[in-house]
């Protein structure tokens, strides 16, 4: 059963109790280690995890957290670990569930620019993603129809979703779409009664080598920018890297960024491991260990402000308004990204049976989604050996 939670306007609540933080470090090393698919997939076992089985958030609370991480810049899936963390441990959740989300990726990302290093290319994954895509995509599935039933609250909210749905499709840019649905929302009537719960607010490889002038306070710094200033997609992160590592300072070349981008890529947990590899194969351990805090940090920053700022806007009658017009547009965005990796993991008649079977288990007989990933890889593996 769910506990009982304080209102909007309650005290801090108190100095949380090792269990709560250990609870938190295990769920967070686990979903670092089968987290694969992105951050659409990342949100989705999360509300698994946090909200449907352990009742630790509601399904409005969380949706406040995932709308506020689209507002502010850096790796949206680490920011809602972090600010899970919070809610449920104080400032040492906030800590604990955040370094726990990330260290699992950025150890797999270290493993695999040290192989990269000294054999020139990566390992075979693709018999592995094979399998997991498509449990992915019924993860991802079950998520949006619970975090629907929440967000779509009234007819504006529901044609809101619609036309950012649609925005989507035509590739406006996110932070358009976000606004935008926060801005059409506050044309509805406020309600007197406010939300409940609390504060809601393979690759062919290149062998690469340590690059001359690059230093671990070079590499903190530059990933810092990066973290700091960087909204959207994959994709966006890859055209910074190719602006400030390979065109400006000469640091990567466009192989090795390649490269770097598709480890973030094929690894569970942040995308953002990607900087970890990149550290590596330019100043080695040193570089690692620089790139991924500088990237991350500003995360952690950008929570803990923004953590104080949404359960004020919950409080706001029109304020709130505007939080649920984004929280239906960062739902519209997560669909549309779902269609893009339906696409890409449906591919064949295996893979469509893989994502009926685990939708099947999560709606009818709620498996936990981190054991289905788990199934999906197995799955995957084995069928290369048949074929």
């Amino acid at each position: 059963m769910a506990e009982e939670r304080p209102s909007a306007g309650a005290a801090a609540p108190p100095e949380p109790s090792r269990t709560a933080l250990r609870e938190l470090a295990l769920l967070f090393l686990r979903l670092g280690l089968t987290a694969f698919g992105g951050p659409a997939a990342h949100v989705a076992m999360m509300q698994d995890e946090v909200v449907r089985r352990r009742g630790w958030l509601t399904t409005e609370e969380l949706l406040d957290f995932v709308g506020a991480t689209n507002l502010i810049p850096g790796p949206n899936s680490t920011e809602l670990a972090i600010h899970i963390g919070h809610k449920r441990g104080g400032w040492r959740g906030l800590v604990v569930a955040g370094v726990c989300f990330i260290v699992p990726a950025a150890l797999l990302s270290l493993g695999l620019a040290w192989f990269y290093v000294r054999y020139g290319k990566l390992p075979e994954a693709r018999a592995i993603l094979y399998g997991v895509k498509p449990v992915i995509i019924a993860v991802v599935a079950q998520a949006l129809v619970a975090l629907g039933r929440a967000a779509l609250k009234n007819r504006l909210v529901v044609a809101i979703g619609v036309a950012a749905t649609v925005a989507s499709l035509l590739h406006v840019d996110e932070l358009v779409v976000l606004f935008g649905g926060g801005a059409a929302a506050m044309l509805g009537k406020p309600s007197n009664r406010l939300a409940s719960g609390a504060p809601v607010a393979a690759i062919a490889g290149v062998l690469p080598a340590v690059s001359a002038g690059a230093s671990p306070s070079s590499l903190f710094l530059a990933f810092a920018k990066i973290g700091s200033v960087l909204f959207g997609s994959g994709y966006v992160l890859l055209a910074f890297l190719r602006a400030d590592f390979v065109e400006r300072r000469g640091w990567l070349s466009e192989g090795q960024l390649i490269d770097a981008v598709a480890v973030g890529q094929v690894t569970p947990g942040p995308v953002f491991s990607t900087a970890t590899f990149i550290g590596y194969l330019v100043a080695g351990l040193g570089g690692a260990a620089a790139s991924t805090a500088g990237i991350f940090l500003p995360a952690f920053v950008f929570v803990a402000l923004s953590g104080i700022i949404v359960p004020r806007l919950r409080r706001s009658p029109r304020a709130s308004l505007f939080l649920d017009g984004v929280n239906v547009a960062s739902l519209a965005l997560m669909a549309v990204v779902t269609l893009d990796l339906t696409r890409a993991a449906l591919v064949d008649a295996p893979a469509c049976g893989l994502a009926a079977l685990s939708a099947l288990l999560l709606f009818r007989f709620e498996v936990s989604s981190a054991w289905l990933v788990l199934g999906g890889a197995a799955a995957g593996l084995a069928l290369s050996f048949v074929r």
